[in-house]
């Protein structure tokens, strides 16, 4: 089975998948900007709104106003010329007679009870009104001489008007001014607002813009620094975090201020408590490599004393029995106490010695040893036609591969198929450019790893048994030297694991043509 990733993985890459998806999270500059601009555009939306109903209702009630005192002003015209009263002259004969305002319109209805109307056009001049028009006016407003309130009338041809009908004894008259004087006086206070308003959105995102970009710069820069510090590998050897939030950006009187001062108050104590940690662990590497060279030579004593005395004839059954445990517990002891002091000795970075590696011919020992200490499987090996080299340490590179194969051999049943490969690999590397390693596989078709402990193969002292049987594995450092050799060689060592499908991977990187040729390689070679 698949080793599984972590939370934080899987986060990282439901993010990076939602990204390429094409949606992406706006930043906290982005959301000020356009919620300070909207917010601010809805106000000036709401008061034009509301400016122009109230103008509207204003320019309207002065429209009915001018109407009224226009109608009064027609009334006496008309009663001022009584062949228009007797009907032998027509309402567009008395416009053109009299000054009237362009748009005045005006219906008159005789004492013989014939209606005519007419209205001033854009230029002036009167015109006549059809029977259609007029019987349009008559039927919306009433007759002429019935009176009421100022009504609005649309008139096919003319437009709409505010009209007023009163009566003149012998006739009644109907007269009104059109609506479009209200209309383009709205309409040009609308479009001067719009203008304005835009402009001012315009330049107040540009103003918001600059202010919260100013004001979130110390912000961003204590994102920056979290990133760079949150990009150093922690979890093993010596490391100092030498990145701090500038002094300038730690203004503690301001919130963003306060933030970056935190962060490196936290920065300071996390490097303090890592460079504890690191005290420690040289402390403890040093005890450990220290314990376990003390160790050896009494260890040896206790194996040479326990061979020398199982070589008396005159031991009791009972004794021998003894001794031969005594020696065998010390013979565990000192395996244990050379693997402790082999991890502490890699771990200093010392216990190599590089020359030229033959995998090819290290894999055909370590297969033909483990066919001996494993009869009860079945073992094939796979390599390439010529020899795959690395430079390494012989010893150590054939200890990684004889330990990945004795932890086969010991957490498979008996018949389980265990392969193992030698052979060389390309990867794409960054920058584009291919890069060629040497490749180290062992397969079986056991059971399978657990995914509980895939995770913790690694470390030291892990085991697959959790009762620690001593039939069923060692000590628990087999792969935790094995991991220690190969990052010594600046290789990589992983396992995939499913139920009958178990494959231990190791990757060395193979010499460039300069490393083949240069005088490190033929050093070693000698």
């Amino acid at each position: 089975m698949t080793e599984p990733r972590d939370a934080a993985q899987s986060r990282e890459d439901t993010v990076t998948d939602s990204h390429r998806g094409g949606w992406r999270p706006w930043g906290l500059e982005g959301r000020l900007v356009v919620t300070i601009v909207a917010v601010v555009a809805l106000i000036f939306a709401t008061v034009s709104i509301a400016t122009g109903a109230i103008l509207g209702s204003i320019l309207q009630s002065n429209l009915d106003n001018e109407v009224t005192e226009a109608t009064a002003k027609a009334l006496r015209t008309v009663h001022d010329a009584p062949q228009v009263a007797a009907g032998t002259e027509d309402a567009a004969a008395l416009l053109a007679s009299g000054p009237f305002e362009p748009g005045f319109l005006i219906v008159i209805e005789s004492a013989f009870g014939s209606v005519t109307g007419g209205y001033i056009d854009a230029d002036g001049t009167a015109s006549s009104l059809n029977d259609s028009q007029v019987a349009q006016i008559v039927q919306q407003l009433g007759q002429p001489g019935e009176g009421g309130p100022v009504r609005e009338i649309t008139i096919d041809g003319v437009g709409t008007y505010r009209m007023l009908a009163l009566g003149g004894g012998s006739f009644a008259i109907a007269s009104g001014l059109p609506v479009s004087q209200v209309t383009e006086t709205l309409a040009q206070i609308a479009t001067t607002v719009a203008l304005l308003t835009a402009g001012g959105l315009v330049l107040l995102g540009l103003a918001v813009t600059v202010i919260v970009r100013r004001s979130l710069r110390p912000l961003r820069v204590v994102a920056d620094t979290a990133e760079r510090v949150a990009s150093v590998p922690m979890a093993e050897g010596e490391v100092s975090i030498a990145d701090r939030v500038p002094a300038s950006e730690t203004d503690e009187r301001t919130e963003i201020g306060r933030v970056g001062h935190a962060l490196n108050t936290l920065l300071d104590h996390v490097d303090a408590s890592l460079e504890a940690r690191q005290r420690n662990e040289e402390r403890m590497r040093r005890f450990v490599a220290d314990a376990s060279h003390e160790l050896r030579t009494p260890l040896a004593s206790i194996r040479g004393y326990s061979e020398l005395s199982l070589r008396d004839p005159q031991l009791s059954e009972t004794t021998e029995s003894a001794l031969s445990r005594i020696q065998a517990q010390s013979l565990r002891m000192t395996r244990l106490v050379e693997d402790l002091l082999l991890l502490a000795r890699l771990d200093e970075g010392q216990e190599l010695v590089y020359g030229v590696v033959d995998l090819t011919q290290l894999a055909v020992e370590a297969l033909g040893d483990a066919q001996v200490a494993g009869p009860e499987h079945v073992w094939l090996l796979e390599v390439d036609e010529e020899p795959v080299t690395v430079p390494g340490d012989s010893a150590r590179l054939q200890q990684v591969v004889v330990n990945m194969l004795a932890n086969a051999r010991t957490h498979t049943p008996a018949g389980t198929e265990v392969t193992l490969s030698v052979g060389r690999e390309s990867s794409p590397a960054e920058g584009g450019r291919a890069t060629d390693s040497a490749v180290i596989r062992v397969h079986d078709n056991g059971p399978g790893i657990e995914p509980a402990i895939a995770d913790e193969l690694f470390e030291r002292f892990s085991r697959a048994d959790r009762s620690r049987a001593r039939q069923t594995g060692g000590t628990g450092l087999g792969l935790s030297i094995a991991r220690a050799i190969v990052h010594a060689h600046h290789g990589e060592i992983s396992v995939e694991s499913r139920p009958g499908d178990t494959t231990f991977t190791v990757r060395l990187p193979l010499p460039t043509h300069a490393d083949r040729t240069g005088p490190a390689a033929r050093a070693a070679a000698q």
